[in-house]
């Protein structure tokens, strides 16, 4: 039994253990918009996300991942595996992460962004 046996040993138990739960019950990432004029929608496999830029932005869905709205700004990522699901919802956050200033961005729900003060250092007095 050396270390790396044991993480080895582990490694596979755990994404083992993800296999299972993903086709049982299944694995969903929710994640929220924040700003103004932010939105998405879905149609097809195809996901359009209007974050400030000139165009819209189209993402392909991959298979094996469903993607619905909710109320614009609300977008629920699912499916059956889970590292697939954890790399589409990086490219969607990728699109327009979630800034330290103002905290606009494309977030995980229930992510705490830290934000910074800015030029000013706080109140003058």
């Amino acid at each position: 039994q050396t270390k790396r046996g044991s993480a080895m040993h582990s490694l596979s138990r755990s994404l083992a253990s993800n296999m299972v739960v993903g086709v049982s019950a299944g694995f969903e990432k929710r994640m929220e918009m924040v700003g103004t004029g932010y939105r998405a929608s879905s149609a097809g496999k195809e996901l359009t996300l209007n974050v400030g830029y000139s165009k819209p932005r189209v993402l392909p869905i991959p298979d094996g991942i469903t993607v619905k709205v909710e109320k614009n700004t609300s977008i629920i990522i699912g499916g059956a595996d889970k590292v697939a699901l954890g790399a589409y919802c990086a490219v969607i956050r990728g699109q327009r992460p979630p800034e330290p200033y103002k905290g606009k961005g494309i977030r995980y729900e229930g992510e705490v962004i830290k934000l910074k003060e800015g030029k000013g250092g706080g109140k003058k007095k």
